[in-house]
């Protein structure tokens, strides 16, 4: 299900038809996030997006991060289903997308919200076919084009 994505530094990708210039996001697929300074750990997730406000914020930190998503393959199931959801909600990012390919070869896309008092996700809804989403920004994605 490897595939690259084409949204690079393309914030109208990701940006909703009503959201102002102060709501301006970026997305990456080539992007490293600083979950934490002690002990250093640095994530590379799948895909990332971000306030474009902090395009040039070295190194990225997770109140940057809006959403990140992992697309999970044969050999890292364990971690993109515990270790890395388990990183991602610790570090405080809002939103986190886990993606697999089903049996019968559609994308899946299982999404995860953050419960900031706990610092752990509960669980979003399943998509397949088309996502549809308001948060954290409106976005429609037909997975069968992907």
């Amino acid at each position: 299900m490897a595939r690259e994505v084409q949204a690079q530094h393309d914030p109208d990708r990701v940006r909703g038809e009503d959201d102002g210039e102060d709501d301006r996001r970026e997305a990456d697929t080539d992007f490293d996030v600083r979950l934490q300074d002690v002990p250093l750990t640095n994530r590379r997730p799948d895909v990332v997006v971000y306030r474009a406000d902090t395009i040039d914020v070295t190194p990225t930190r997770p109140e940057h991060v809006l959403l990140v998503a992992e697309v999970v393959s044969p050999g890292s199931e364990t971690t993109g289903r515990i270790v890395k959801v388990d990183q991602y909600a610790k570090a405080g990012i809002g939103f986190y997308w886990r993606i697999e390919q089903a049996a019968t070869g559609v994308p899946l896309v299982y999404t995860y919200i953050l419960d900031p008092a706990t610092r752990t996700y509960r669980d979003g809804d399943v998509f397949t076919g088309v996502l549809k989403v308001t948060a954290p920004f409106p976005l429609e994605i037909d997975l069968g084009q992907i």
